[in-house]
């Protein structure tokens, strides 16, 4: 069977986490944010306008939010990996592409943000 070619589309999810690998980065709290590209089938939904024929987005970014701020993770890339697992857990998704970027970085520049992007599977 073809991956579907559908997608909700879920963008600019800010949440306050604690994630980092440098010293003091899990002490204090900074921005995160998360962008989700989620496959799933959505014809049926399409066709009959009905909440169960697709997936809940609004469960989808409350519990992405729930990761990034109530779990702690040293890379970014295993933050990523668990939005991912959770998306996944969904029954209708399929495919998960998840952004998320870092929007206080810690480096020695003007860098806007520093970010991955995962897709599973």
């Amino acid at each position: 069977m073809d991956a579907p070619r559908d997608a909700i589309v879920l963008a600019g999810l800010r949440v306050v986490g604690r994630h980092g690998a440098a010293p003091g980065e899990q002490d204090l709290a900074q921005p995160f944010e998360v962008d989700l590209e989620l496959g799933l089938e959505l014809a049926a939904a399409g066709d009959s306008d009905e909440l169960a024929d697709t997936a809940d987005y609004g469960a989808l970014v409350a519990e992405a939010a729930a990761v990034v701020r109530d779990e702690r993770h040293r890379l970014l890339e295993r933050l990523a990996a668990r939005i991912a697992e959770v998306c996944l857990s969904h029954p209708k998704v399929t495919r998960a592409t998840v952004t998320v970027r870092k929007l206080r970085p810690p480096v020695p520049a003007d860098l806007a943000s520093a970010g991955v992007r995962i897709t599973r599977p």
